[in-house]
């Protein structure tokens, strides 16, 4: 016979799981911000499942349920990081405005992005700790960047018809290193300081990169 407590626990049980069973998609959504967090603290190897499905209110059984098992989560993570980026970049509108106007405001919203969103590199390095295995099966991400790189293409022959970029540019390579130059300065920053004795995120450091980093960029754009 259960005690009053015992009965109260599997009542309160029962009730939460059928409010998940109701809204799907909000315990779905509550199971990837805590994946996310998990996954961003801890990576991959030490990411715990009931640490997450704590975090989220939710059992490990929905966490199964919903998605998988751990590297099934993690991959659901890295294509939710992935799908915000490219949708955040879509209201750029980088089509409608000057080539390099249009390339400033890339950079600009790269180096922004990766400062207010530092949990986004410390998935990608988990992701490349693990070699890529878990985006190499994602056609989801592979079709979610071919738009956008033919934006950065867009952009680059606008410029190029105009007499104001050079030709030849790939526009995957530009793109790469537009974010290696965020990507590398913020994934080392602490090193960096250290070995340079200064604070590279510093209000005016941060200011000073973001000049930099736009005229290193633009410089090898312009046609001379």
């Amino acid at each position: 016979m259960l005690t009053r407590t015992q009965s109260n626990a599997t009542s309160a049980s029962a009730t939460a799981g059928a409010r998940q069973t109701r809204d799907p998609e909000r315990t779905r959504s509550r199971i990837l911000e805590a994946a996310k967090a998990e996954f961003a603290a801890h990576g991959l190897g030490g990411a715990r499942v009931d640490r997450i499905a704590a975090s989220a209110g939710a059992n490990k059984r929905m966490l199964y349920h919903y998605f998988g098992n751990k590297d099934d989560l993690f991959l659901a993570v890295l294509e939710a990081a992935y799908a915000h980026i490219r949708e955040s970049e879509k209201a750029l509108r980088l089509t409608e405005i000057d080539p390099p106007e249009a390339i400033r405001r890339l950079v600009a919203f790269t180096w922004d992005y990766y400062l207010e969103h530092p949990e986004f590199l410390t998935l990608l390095n988990s992701a490349n700790l693990h070699q890529a295995r878990h985006l190499k099966k994602s056609d989801h991400v592979r079709a979610m960047h071919s738009p956008f790189v033919a934006v950065i293409e867009e952009i680059l022959e606008r410029g190029r018809k105009s007499g104001v970029f050079r030709a030849g540019v790939d526009p995957v390579q530009l793109y790469v290193s537009i974010a290696s130059l965020s990507y590398f300065y913020l994934g080392n920053n602490h090193t960096l300081s250290a070995i340079f004795d200064r604070d590279l995120l510093s209000p005016r450091a941060r200011a000073e990169r973001l000049a930099h980093m736009t005229d290193l960029v633009l410089g090898y754009l312009f046609k001379t």
